[in-house]
């Protein structure tokens, strides 16, 4: 079986089962709401996870970022001796 006919097939398979969710969903025979209202409601957690644990991850790069940077001011700030290279 070739691509084009494998990937035609797909395409048919796909349109019929769009058509038959579309008329299960006009027969109005079950109910989407309450399950999409769950789907959102995790949706929101897992944002609210992610935006925490990405707060935190900035939290800790600046601090390192402020330390390197004390670190680098205090090894400038340091006087070179006779012998030493910098």
């Amino acid at each position: 079986m070739n691509d084009s006919l494998k990937n035609g097939l797909f395409l048919v398979a796909g349109v019929a089962l769009g058509a038959l969710g579309a008329v299960a969903l006009g027969k109005g025979k079950f109910s989407v709401r309450p399950a999409m209202t769950d789907l959102l409601s995790h949706g929101m957690d897992l944002k609210e996870k992610t935006a925490s644990v990405l707060e935190r991850a900035k939290e800790n790069i600046e601090d390192l970022m402020a330390e390197a940077k004390h670190a680098k001011d205090a090894r400038e700030s340091k006087p070179v001796t006779e012998g030493e290279s910098a």
